[in-house]
Formats: C-alpha cells, structure tokens, sequence
C-alpha cells in the first residue's frame, strides 16, 4: 500500500478506481502525488544565519484532451479533495467519440540514483560544525579573504503516478548541493569568487573525506584571479568558450528552443527547421536523463516517461524536440521522457535535463593558438535569453584576454552578446575535453523552476559581441 494514503480517508483502491473514471474518456492525463522534504543551512560572516526545514504533500490530477488541459491540486490528500478534483476536471474536458486514448509509458529496471535521504543521513548539528570548519579553513588559506559565505541545500521527494487502468509510477529523488562564495580584498580592491557543486545523492558524496575543500579552493582561486584583472575590451571578436558550465550558454540560448511546446506553437526559431542543417558539421547537441547521479537527470519524468539520451542536433542537422506526452501526440512523435513540473501544484511542459555539446576532435590548445585577438571565457554568472529569437546577454565571472594565440590577462566586466541559432554556425572548433557542470544548474520557465545540468567541451565562436569597458 502507497504511504499517501496511510492517514487519508480514501484507499489506494479507490483512489485508482476514481482516477480511472475520471479519465477514462480522455486523451491522458494522471494523478501525480508527492512528498517532499527540504533543508538549507547559510553561514555567513562566522554565523549561522540562517536555517530553514519544510515539508510539502499533495496532488496534482490533471486530464488531458487533444490540446486542452484541466488541472486541479491540493495539499490535501483525502476522499473531499480527489472527488471536487474529478468534478472539476470533468466539467472542465469535454472529450467526444473522437478521443484517441494514449498509451501509458513503457517501463524499465533502471534506477539512476540510491534511494537515500541525504536530511535524515547527516545530523544537523554535524551539518552545521561542517559550515564553522569550512569558514575556518577558507579565512587561514589567505589572508585577504574578508567574508565567507557556505550553504547546505537538501531534498528528498517522494512522487507515485496513478494513470487509468490502474497503472503506477513511482520514483524518491535526492538532492544536494554545496555553495561557497568569498570576498577578497587586496590594495584596496575588492573582488568575488564563488564556486558549488551537487546532484542526486548524499551528502558525504560531496562532504566526505575533505572533498569540500576542493570546492573551497575554487571559491578562492577565482577570487584572486578577479583581483588581478584589468577592464575588458569591446566588440566583435573570436571568443573560446571552455568546457563544463559555459555549456549554460547552450541551454538557455538554444535549449529552450528546441522544447517541444514551443515549437508546436510555432514560437520558436527552429519550429520548421527538423532536418535542416542549422550549425557547424561539428556540433552535435544532446539532452541525457540517463547519467548516473547528475542533477537534471530523472529515472522516470513526471508523467511516468522513463528518462533517454535524446539527440537534438547530429553533425549540425537538427534531428529532434524534447517532448512531454501531450505535445508528442498532437506533433505525431514520442515522449522523450521531459515532461517536468516544480511540483505537485504544476502540471507537467517540455523541459531540459542535463543537456550538452558532445565531443570534437579538437584541443583548447590549438583553438587559443588560432585566435590573434580574442576572449577565453571560463565561467558565467547571470544572463537573459529571449527565446523566441535566441538572442541572449552572458556575463562572464572569469574571463582571459587571448592575444597572438597566448591567453594573457584576467578581464573584468566581460558581457557576451548574441543570437543562439546565429552562434551555432559560427563554432568553427569543438573540443576533446567534454565536461559537464558540477551540478548547480535552476531552469526556470513559466514560472516553475527545476535541477538542471549543462555542459561541452571547449569550443571557439569564429564571431561573437563583447561588452567590456575598455572601449
């Protein structure tokens, strides 16, 4: 029996029983239960500042026919709540003699991640030594460091999917993640470093065995390299992107365009371009839930798809769109396994996982080599995409200058500006050294907001917009 319905007063039979009628006249739709728990722990300036627990059950049921939905949710799981809940779905979808019911979601045994519970793992207190030692460790490792800032984030969720004709999905996700940010300041000049890290396991994955102060030593390595930089140049230049996170790029500019609502809509730049040469011969683009542990990556996606390694552009031609259930059936091709939602308040829309630009054969070394003027970009902060076009604005948090094929100083300021469709045909290099990020990525869209991961290898952009202040 389902822990849902441990203290509710309708049985996991019934519940079934209901979201069978319910949707036995529609195209598709489920009733997505979960429950979840999370924790975060930020020590700042020495002090723990703050601490937060919170806990959150629930269902979203949701019917679907042809390309209207109806969605109802509630943090109350009881006989009341799931009946005023097919009611309203009922009144709300109008399916007739046209309906086309649409098969449930193969299954498979793969398990992506441990069923563990990084909260309940490691004691709080243990948690919060572990935030002191770190700041102690950082503060004695320079002495110009002149605030620490550390966080903890945890979370466990539990889902059950219940489709008609009594067919279940179930799936418990860990997350974890680990952030440390420093301020330097040196001959009156201050500057920043930051560094995290994280994805679907336990805690001591990350925090066992001193691993932590590999991500400490980042924090302050990108902080003095800040303190040494100059102000950036502007214009038209070849930048470098390196590998791993530069990849956020990539997701944002071109991701989201290739998300399969989008497309049916015809709001995206790509929508008729399937099978179309759309960049470089050297660029092959792919979406993977499947990588072990990862923090976009999902064994099952929240309609009860099981995860895949879905090629969205092969050696420049655009081959694919990531799908849910509802946008496949209306563009006549399968689920992918992206149907994601925040949580159970949400209902499902074509979404990322751990998207990346796969392998070249091509080093970094002889891409700076062929750059006489240029940017090495190695990590980005903030950013803005408009989807419909592409077009995007990247601030760099550590950026080199590249001058006669030799990377030179560190800049400050860098901003690259640019359309995602229009880079693609001007990456002329792709690197052997694929990376993905180390497990820090949010997506956000229509206002939900889920784990993501990025990644490629290092690439060089023949042409590309740099704003800087040294004009």
């Amino acid at each position: 029996m389902s822990d849902f319905f441990n203290n509710s007063d309708i049985s996991q039979q019934q519940t079934e029983q209901l979201v069978s009628e319910t949707l036995n006249k529609c195209d598709d739709g489920e009733l997505f239960l979960e429950n979840s728990k999370s924790e975060s722990l930020l020590l700042d300036d020495g002090k723990i500042k703050n601490t937060s627990f919170d806990t959150s059950i629930g269902f979203g049921f949701r019917a679907v026919h042809e390309d209207k939905t109806a969605f109802c949710h509630s943090n109350i799981i009881s006989k009341k709540s799931l009946n005023d809940a097919a009611k309203n779905l009922g009144s709300n979808i109008s399916p007739n003699s046209q309906t086309k019911k649409q098969s449930g979601p193969k299954r498979t045994n793969v398990k992506l991640y441990e069923d563990t519970d990084p909260i309940e793992n490691k004691p709080f207190e243990e948690k919060v030594q572990l935030l002191k030692k770190i700041d102690d460790y950082i503060r004695k490792k320079n002495h110009n460091i002149k605030q620490v800032t550390a966080s903890f984030f945890g979370e466990h969720q539990s889902i059950e999917i219940i489709k008609s004709e009594n067919r279940i999905y179930k799936d418990q996700r860990p997350l974890v993640r680990f952030n440390v940010s420093v301020m330097m300041e040196k001959n009156g000049k201050q500057e920043t470093g930051s560094y995290g890290t994280g994805g679907r396991m336990d805690y001591e994955n990350y925090l066992g065995k001193d691993n932590w102060k590999l991500i400490c030593d980042e924090a302050i390595r990108q902080a003095e390299v800040n303190l040494e930089s100059k102000p950036a140049p502007a214009g038209e230049m070849k930048v470098v992107l390196g590998p791993g996170w530069p990849g956020i790029i990539l997701h944002e500019a071109i991701g989201h365009g290739l998300e399969g609502d989008f497309n049916r809509k015809k709001t995206s730049a790509f929508h008729n371009l399937i099978g179309q040469k759309i960049a470089n011969e050297n660029v092959t683009v792919v979406d993977d839930g499947t990588i072990a542990s990862r923090r976009g990556s999902l064994t099952i996606d929240d309609e009860g798809t099981p995860s895949a390694r879905n090629v969205l552009i092969e050696n420049g031609i655009l081959k694919n769109f990531m799908q849910d259930r509802m946008n496949a059936k209306l563009m006549k091709v399968e689920p992918t396994g992206n149907g994601r939602r925040e949580s159970f308040e949400y209902a499902p829309m074509p979404r990322m996982t751990n998207t990346f630009m796969v392998n070249g054969n091509h080093t970094q070394e002889e891409m700076i080599k062929s750059v006489d003027k240029g940017i090495y970009a190695v990590s980005f902060g903030g950013g803005q995409v408009d989807i419909t076009n592409g077009k995007f604005v990247f601030s760099c948090t550590e950026a080199y200058e590249i001058s006669n094929g030799k990377i030179g100083s560190p800049l400050k300021g860098v901003t690259l500006i640019g359309n995602g469709p229009d880079i693609l045909t001007k990456v002329s290099m792709v690197g052997n050294d694929m990376k993905l990020d180390p497990g820090i990525g949010t997506c956000g869209k229509n206002g939900q907001w889920v784990p993501v991961g990025v990644g490629q290898p290092s690439i060089l952009v023949n042409q590309i917009t740099v704003g800087g202040t040294n004009i």
